[in-house]
């Protein structure tokens, strides 16, 4: 069978794509504005480079021409894995940072480490010892802050207890604030160096409010949000956006996006409000308009909104624009309205001074589940790249509504046409047959189609053609790189009723799982997600699932797009199929780009680093990784050498190796 499948794959593997674009970028670049937030070209100090969630390195002592001649530099295992009480969901994901001679990265456990960036040997580390139990959605951190004191914001005393620290927040709410010399506690931060994040929340159960994104540091405050546990209930802890004190730890502003005052700050007696829209991603920050950009999740249960408030609407999968030191709305874009399907805004925004029309304009690029790419103008939110309102299918379930039309921005990279039973792939002709079979006797009339009890066929799919991972801007050439998937999915809503077990005793207590049924608890249905499989475990829709693309951001054109990724290693569907054709697999990670014409990418769901040419998507080198690296990479110079540095820890639902490794790349001392 196994050889039977093989075949099948390597028979597809043979023919063009049609969904390849063979292009090449232009050559030319002008060397962009200083960013609002200028940094040293050998430091990485942001967990995207910078406060614009840029993701672009000026390095170039590797280059297309050389890229091939990478070596592993070094390997350090952070010793942390999962253990017995935590979720599925454990995934390393974490984007290390590196100022002066230092890296910084914290685990799944949130065990913050300080490495030597030239040896990657441990300087000090900190554990903050969280405690995971069956509440627990996630466990995962993306990354920490950086934050330098200054005499015009801090007292002498915040100066002398911690004139450098690493901002670390923790899935069990609380923030922690690390010196970055010696790794102990900020004494004069919050309580000891340590801040307590459910204070006022409505449900202060540890794992139902996550902080798993670095938060945005300005001058003077910590902008951070959280993530809330996805399909629970309608009584689900506040998605609330605050800011602190960046040197003591007091609360400066709130924004409840749930509550009729956003800015109102409770009392003690009183709490942020139930059921508030998340914030769970990356935020990115313009510091010459002190404005942070926020994308936003959808408010919970995702899957059925049939009594949300006007309140719990009005900013869900939005871009939300506040400004950093009063948390005041400057302004709201919604990406998707009245959202039943988990299409919200995944990723960090990214932010760049683009030419437009002549006229250089400061833009917020939001990469969107839907596969579209929001162009905003950050100052104001008014559209750049036109978004028309689009008729969408209608009927929805019992009980709940469905928004008339959606926006379809004209940058995207949606698929061109709806999915159809052709659409329907297999190894074998048995398997192609039954996904058929299944394609027909599910409810699709196209992206945003209703949730059913039928079954609806979500496509793209809920992990979205864009992810955690984000986009990458070179602002010098102007162009992006981007790296979408096409995974459909099918969602399914169970309705309650005597008997159903869905229905828990008085006395049950919730779990964070998102495998089997989602309780939904508030709404008459719960609801099954899961990705569109054959028997075998592989997608019904044809290859590929996974491509690497380049887009002129003069022109708003895709320029070239190619698959990536092989089925060699543990795929995120149960049955691992060892061969290594590039089929273009499903990824959870992100790109970033160079100077030296080379982008670097993990994400696939087979256990490499790879690089490409950016001009052409030419592959020119590839590394083995330990473990899964379902992570963002990051690079650097210190000492006159440049590396690459990725996670290769795996993830736990996506199915790839487990493991603990910081690997390091460079160029060997006799490189040419």
């Amino acid at each position: 069978m196994a050889l039977l499948i093989s075949g099948g794959i390597l028979t597809w593997a043979g023919f063009n794509d049609p969904q390849e674009i063979n292009g090449t970028l232009r050559a030319d670049a002008t060397p962009a504005a200083e960013t609002s937030s200028p940094i040293a070209d050998e430091d990485w100090p942001a967990y995207g480079r910078n406060q614009e969630g840029q993701r672009y390195s000026p390095l170039k002592q590797i280059n297309a021409d050389n890229v091939h001649q990478l070596k592993e530099a070094w390997v350090f295992r952070t010793g942390d894995l999962k253990q017995p009480n935590d979720p599925g969901e454990i995934t390393n994901e974490v984007t290390p940072i590196k100022v002066g001679d230092t890296l910084y990265l914290c685990t799944a456990h949130q065990r913050l480490f300080a490495l030597d960036a030239a040896s990657g040997k441990e300087k000090w580390h900190f554990d903050p010892q969280l405690k995971t139990n069956e509440s627990f959605q996630h466990v995962t951190c993306r990354g920490v802050s950086y934050h330098e004191a200054k005499a015009d914001t801090a007292s002498p005393e915040v100066i002398a207890d911690c004139p450098r620290r690493i901002i670390l927040p923790v899935n069990d709410g609380r923030l922690f604030a690390v010196n970055a010399e010696t790794g102990k506690l900020c004494e004069t931060f919050a309580n000891k160096g340590v801040l307590n994040l459910q204070t006022n929340m409505p449900d202060t159960t540890p794992g139902l409010y996550e902080p798993t994104s670095p938060p945005i540091i300005t001058d003077k405050t910590i902008v951070i949000a959280g993530s809330v546990t996805d399909n629970f209930s309608t009584r689900e802890t506040s998605g609330v956006i605050r800011g602190f004190d960046v040197n003591t730890g007091k609360l400066m502003w709130a924004f409840d996006p749930g509550a009729k005052d956003p800015n109102a700050i409770p009392s003690d007696q009183h709490s942020f409000t139930f059921n508030s829209p998340n914030s769970w991603a990356p935020a990115a920050y313009d510091a010459k308009l002190d404005l942070v950009y926020l994308p936003m999740g959808v408010t919970t249960p995702d899957i059925w909104g049939g009594n949300r408030t006007p309140e719990q609407e009005r900013y869900a999968s939005s871009i939300l624009a506040l400004n950093a030191s009063t948390g005041k709305l400057a302004w709201s874009y919604q990406t998707v309205h009245h959202d039943l399907w988990d299409m919200d805004l995944p990723a960090q925004p990214t932010l760049a001074d683009i030419t437009v029309d002549g006229k250089t304009v400061p833009v917020i690029y939001a990469p969107a589940k839907t596969g579209n790419i929001f162009v905003l103008d950050r100052r104001n939110g008014e559209l750049i790249v036109p978004a028309p309102e689009t008729p969408v299918p209608q009927g929805a379930a019992k009980g709940d509504y469905v928004a008339k039309t959606q926006p379809f921005s004209d940058l995207t990279f949606r698929p061109k046409k709806d999915l159809s039973g052709a659409d329907m792939w297999g190894a074998t002709m048995f398997d192609q047959l039954v996904c058929r079979v299944m394609f027909h006797q599910l409810r699709y009339e196209g992206i945003f189609t209703p949730p059913s009890e039928q079954g609806t066929l979500v496509f793209p799919g809920n992990l979205g053609m864009f992810e955690w991972g984000g986009i990458s801007v070179d602002p010098d050439r102007q162009v992006a790189i981007a790296n979408p998937m096409a995974l459909p999915f099918v969602s399914r809503l169970i309705p309650r009723g005597p008997g159903n077990p869905m229905e828990p005793p008085k006395d049950a207590k919730g779990t964070g799982t998102e495998a089997g049924i989602q309780p939904q608890y508030g709404v008459p249905f719960g609801v099954t997600l899961n990705p569109f499989l054959s028997p075998f475990g592989l997608p019904c829709k044809q290859p590929a699932w996974g491509y690497i693309s380049a887009l002129d951001l003069k022109t708003n054109e895709i320029v070239w797009k190619k698959r990536i990724g092989t089925p060699r290693d543990s795929m995120p569907f149960p049955m691992p199929v060892p061969v290594p054709f590039n089929m273009g697999m499903p990824m959870l990670g992100g790109p970033i780009s160079t100077a030296g014409n080379v982008l670097f990418i993990a994400a696939t769901a087979d256990n490499y680093l790879r690089a490409y040419n950016m001009s052409n998507g030419e592959k020119l080198w590839q590394g083995r990784l330990p473990a899964g690296g379902q992570a963002t990479p990051m690079t650097y110079e210190v000492n006159g050498k440049q590396y690459v540095v990725v996670s290769a820890g795996g993830h736990g639902s996506f199915g790839t190796k487990m493991g603990d490794y910081i690997v390091a790349y460079a160029l060997p001392d006799d490189a040419k």
